[in-house]
């Protein structure tokens, strides 16, 4: 017989009403009109020698009730205290029973003997986190990160496809109208395929080609910028599940455009400084004769600039959304950026870098056949374009590819910019604690009370 907790009722007698004997062993019955045994009195329940005889089947030395010894315990060791009553569920106890008799929250191995918790004692963890909008309040995977940027432009698809196609029409109808009438560097490509140009046609026409693709990287990049504001507040209200309107958004982000617009444009300067930096070496010593160890100085100082120029952008890169929704200036903006990626560079980097992957991947799906189509109902057709590279420009290919980047854009802009939101809150929730904050926000009652902490996340 196991010496197990909960065996025996305490306080009961150990045959329940059969002469004391054991309830496997008969034994002769009193009749039933024979009277009871008087009680006995002070002197009789006073401690001696235990009397003899046929009719003597009790003790008249009890013990307290409540206090038997567990079966199967020596001899003579002191009687035990009832065990203490099985705890309800919650943090500390033992759950609900789920199917088959286990532990709930999908943990314990089932129950011991009389009843109680065996290994594990049924307890699996905390609770789900709560989940007022797109992401659970707790620290994030890379997966609910790519799936909470996901179910943002799916559930709030009105504002988030509105604020992406009006940015991206507005952004083509610029780069269109730029190309097809001011930016015309057909003969530019063409004095660059002309192998009997000289040195200062080939410089003018580089230049000239790299000024047109400079002002349709500056347009692209506005509109980045401001369908990047709009979703960045769209995101946040997401996460607390608040809808928000495309003029409710422009009112929230419209004080912090400015100041955003600065941002974006002090990070490449940022880069192209370090590159200088990074170059400069080589240059002197290539002025000075120095041939090809100028070179190779150049060379080595270039891929050296480019590794902190990477390190640089990372560490940064959650700037924006901290300028957007804590309304910080430019510069707090990247210390609270630096702040936040400290010790979780390289996992910042592999979510952006995927990010970034997925979505020109999506858009390649949508702008090379847009672009095909658009050589081949031009006039060089597709070998025209194979050959040289752009085809020729007219207003059929600019229209046609130009439908093509703003479906391409449609798409990625709500991936990349709620890729950068959500892993900014996915920081904070990991240093500060910002899900309790998100948590009165959306007003999910009594959370955190009883949560020793947050679940992990990867």
């Amino acid at each position: 017989m196991n010496d197990t907790p909960g065996w025996a009722a305490p306080g009961s007698a150990p045959s329940d009403g059969q002469n004391g004997q054991d309830p496997a062993t008969p034994g002769p019955a009193r009749p039933a009109d024979q009277p009871r045994p008087p009680e006995p009195t002070d002197e009789q329940a006073r401690p001696g020698p235990a009397p003899s005889g046929p009719d003597s089947k009790w003790s008249k030395e009890q013990p307290p009730p409540a206090q038997w010894p567990s079966p199967g315990s020596p001899e003579g060791s002191p009687p035990q205290a009832p065990p203490p009553p099985p705890p309800g569920p919650g943090w500390g106890g033992r759950p609900p029973a789920g199917p088959g008799g286990h532990g709930g929250y999908g943990g314990g191995y089932g129950q011991g003997p009389g009843g109680h918790p065996g290994w594990g004692g049924g307890w699996g963890g905390p609770p789900p986190a709560a989940k007022p909008g797109v992401i659970p309040l707790r620290p994030l995977g890379v997966g609910e990160i790519l799936d909470g940027a996901v179910s943002t432009m799916r559930t709030y698809w009105r504002t988030v496809l509105g604020i992406s196609l009006a940015v991206a029409v507005l952004t083509q109808i610029a780069v269109i109208l730029l190309q097809g009438l001011v930016l015309d560097d057909s003969a530019s490509m063409d004095t660059l395929d002309d192998p009997s140009a000289t040195a200062g046609e080939l410089t003018r026409a580089l230049g000239d080609t790299l000024l047109n693709t400079g002002v349709v990287l500056l347009i692209t990049l506005l509109g980045t910028i401001v369908a990047t504001a709009l979703l960045t507040t769209v995101t946040s209200r997401a996460v607390l599940g608040k809808s928000v309107t495309t003029a409710e958004a422009w009112h929230d982000a419209r004080p912090q455009l400015l100041k955003l617009v600065g941002l974006t444009f002090l990070l490449p300067l940022i880069a192209v400084a370090i590159a200088a930096v990074g170059t400069l070496p080589g240059i002197l010593v290539g002025l000075a004769g120095g041939g090809d160890g100028a070179v190779v100085l150049a060379v080595l100082g270039g891929l050296a600039a480019a590794v902190v120029v990477v390190w640089m952008m990372v560490r940064f890169s959650l700037a924006s959304p901290a300028l957007m929704l804590e309304k910080q200036s430019v510069f707090k903006s990247l210390s609270r950026s630096a702040k936040l990626v400290r010790g979780s560079w390289w996992r910042v980097f592999g979510i952006q870098l995927l990010a970034t992957i997925i979505a020109n991947i999506v858009a390649s799906i949508i702008v090379i056949p847009f672009t095909f189509l658009a050589a081949a109902l031009s006039g060089d057709g597709i070998s025209g374009f194979l050959n040289s590279g752009t085809g020729d420009l007219g207003w059929t290919f600019l229209i046609i590819s130009g439908i093509g980047s703003v479906i391409g854009a449609l798409l990625t802009f709500p991936i990349t910019a709620g890729v950068t939101v959500l892993l900014y809150i996915d920081q904070r929730i990991r240093r500060e604690a910002l899900d309790l904050d998100l948590a009165r926000a959306a007003g999910v009652q009594d959370y955190g009370s009883g949560a020793p902490g947050s679940t992990p996340g990867s």
